[in-house]
């Protein structure tokens, strides 16, 4: 199975719990998982990861080497996203999604129906 990774915002930590709230009484994005980490390191996002119920097929270990590449691959990104949560304040998540990529085919997918 094949994982992308991606830094996708800063958001205030009670508006990100509710967003969590509101994904797992629809039941949807199975394959999708978004963290969160009060602090942008990679250190931090593996922990998020680690914290994740594991997923039905999940390899936990690949889901973290995609979230290491990540990292490695897109430093201009994660210098903007680690200076936006800075200027956020303290009382913020920097957020990440994490997905197999099916799951998140199906999701933009379901998306593009929606809205034509």
């Amino acid at each position: 199975m094949k994982y992308t990774f991606n830094i996708v915002g800063v958001s205030p930590i009670l508006t990100f719990f509710d967003r969590q709230q509101a994904i797992t009484q629809k039941d949807r994005n199975q394959g999708i998982e978004y963290i969160a980490s009060n602090t942008c390191t990679l250190d931090a996002l593996i922990a998020s990861v680690e914290a994740v119920p594991p997923k039905l097929d999940w390899n936990l270990d690949r889901v973290i080497d995609t979230v290491i590449q990540f990292w490695l691959n897109n430093s201009d990104s994660v210098t903007y996203w680690k200076s936006r949560l800075q200027d956020a304040g303290r009382d913020n998540l920097i957020i990440g999604r994490l997905a197999d990529m099916q799951s998140l085919r199906y999701e933009f997918e379901s998306l593009l129906e929606d809205n034509w």
